[in-house]
């Protein structure tokens, strides 16, 4: 494909993106299709002959548009839909865009320093401009010069991968044979487990002698009585506790652990273990600093993460990580062979990213940060946050004004959680799959604690207000909805 025929076609692609944005809202928001209708929709084997004729560019372009239609859009789940409210959202916008095209077209492999300054310092920079923003401590910013810093990495899971790995590395600094123990809410994402698995502290999902997972409170907070007295328990036994998960908006509820008394915990005891904090979703909201309550004793932590891309207007994927001490990250993840060496590198004056994360290889994702902060700025981003925890506020108040409804579980950002009142699983179950399946909008389910004091045990139903589309219309039409499909169930 030469230049002018790369030009067309990326002037097409960006047309039928444009127009996929402008007509999302009029399609389904969750996908029809059966287990193996896409498969069948595909040739079995590649093509022998390429099919991209320069003579004939529009031939290729018209038969790969026509099977984008037929094949490609019916299985999707339109995550950028207006009445996408399951999960947490995958945000994205016109700048992000622009930006992972840029990066796409330039190719860079940003491992080290050496292999593309711009892409190391200016995620050096976009590090240090969104830890200020979301009012992290100055001990997580390169500008410090206190040996923090920030790297993006794919997700919040690898984030706490790597965060594990670096308290390994440091617990077996001081104590070569201790046998380690990790601990997090049993509310806690699934990625501190999957973490435990694969840097060796678990042998498996169920291992709960080297993961513990703590008993929370009636908001479905991590208890610190708990944790402590599992603590001090593992280390009667001669077990190390090395690694605490707190979590910034847990997955089911966005409960809010915390992590000032955690770390306060932690350290007491004779081995102060890694404290680290997931926000993935929920430090977006700290762009505006009257959500920072949720940050309190985050200047005591030795990592946190959150995801931009979950709700910063940046596309999937760009998850952030911050650590006060890069020394343990590098001891646990550094490794140069011969072929990597170079001046740069050598004299210790420049970041390699290939040493902040599991692969060697990166892709130039800080250009989603710049073009993003530039387009809205700050005020852009927090007007942008305030409007999805108005239309949260707003979808709550709807809901306790109905009783046949009610709210289960106090809201901290802008995730509603409810269910029908008195219908039991079965009825709360049914309702959210009549909505998904009217295609009006997409709801998702989680189960609270046994010890829930509202609804214990009980499926309860999640909606969160995060889409980049999302205007208060739909939240309204998602409240109709409810109400419609409620009737109809009683």
């Amino acid at each position: 494909m030469d230049t002018p025929s790369f030009r067309a076609m990326g002037h097409r692609m960006v047309d039928l993106i444009a127009d996929y944005w402008d007509d999302v809202e009029s399609m389904p928001v969750l996908s029809k299709v059966a287990p193996g209708d896409i498969l069948a929709a595909l040739p079995a084997s590649a093509p022998r002959c390429g099919e991209f004729d320069p003579a004939h560019p529009d031939a290729f372009w018209n038969a790969l548009a026509a099977d984008i239609d037929r094949v490609i859009m019916p299985g999707l789940t339109h995550w950028h839909h207006p009445r996408f409210f399951a999960y947490f959202s995958a945000n994205i916008s016109g700048p992000s865009v622009l930006a992972d095209m840029l990066c796409a077209g330039l190719g860079v492999q940003g491992m080290l320093w050496a292999t593309s300054p711009a892409c190391t310092e200016l995620e050096q920079r976009m590090l240090d401009w969104l830890g200020e923003a979301i009012g992290l401590p100055e001990q997580f910013l390169f500008r410090a010069g206190a040996g923090g810093g920030g790297v993006i990495a794919g997700t919040a899971s690898e984030s706490t991968l790597v965060s594990m790995l670096a308290a390994r590395a440091r617990a077996h600094a001081a104590s070569p044979a201790a046998e380690l123990v990790a601990y997090a809410s049993d509310q806690a994402h699934s990625s501190v487990v999957k973490a435990a698995m694969i840097a060796g502290i678990a042998s498996s999902a169920s291992d709960t002698m080297h993961v513990r997972r703590i008993a929370v409170d009636a908001q479905c907070r991590l208890r610190v009585d708990e944790l402590e007295r599992a603590m001090q328990a593992d280390l009667a036994a001669g077990r190390l506790p090395f690694f605490i998960a707190a979590t910034v908006g847990t997955t089911g509820v966005t409960a809010v652990d915390p992590v000032r008394d955690v770390c306060l915990a932690g350290a007491r005891l004779p081995v102060r273990p890694w404290v680290h904090v997931d926000a993935a979703h929920s430090g977006a909201a700290c762009v505006c600093p009257e959500m920072r309550w949720m940050l309190d004793g985050v200047d005591l932590v030795d990592s946190f993460c959150f995801n931009p891309h979950k709700w910063l207007l940046v596309n999937f994927d760009c998850g952030c990580l911050w650590v006060a001490d890069r020394r343990p990250l590098l001891d646990a993840l550094s490794i140069t062979p011969e072929y990597l060496r170079n001046a740069a590198s050598d004299s210790g004056s420049v970041v390699d990213y290939r040493d902040w994360q599991v692969p060697l290889g990166r892709r130039f994702r800080s250009l989603k940060l710049w073009f993003v902060m530039r387009a809205y700025g700050l005020d852009g981003l927090r007007a942008y946050v305030r409007e999805h925890l108005r239309l949260a506020e707003l979808l709550e108040s709807l809901i306790r004004s109905d009783d046949r409804f009610e709210v289960v579980s106090p809201r901290t950002v802008n995730l509603v959680v409810f269910r029908l009142r008195g219908g039991g699983d079965v009825a709360n179950r049914a309702m959210m799959d009549a909505v998904n399946a009217s295609g009006r909008a997409y709801l998702t389910h989680t189960t609270l604690p046994a010890t829930h004091p509202v609804a214990p045990g009980a499926v309860v139903l999640r909606a969160a207000v995060s889409g980049a589309l999302t205007r208060e219309p739909h939240v309204r039409d998602l409240w109709e909805t409810l109400r419609s499909h409620a009737t109809l169930r009683a």
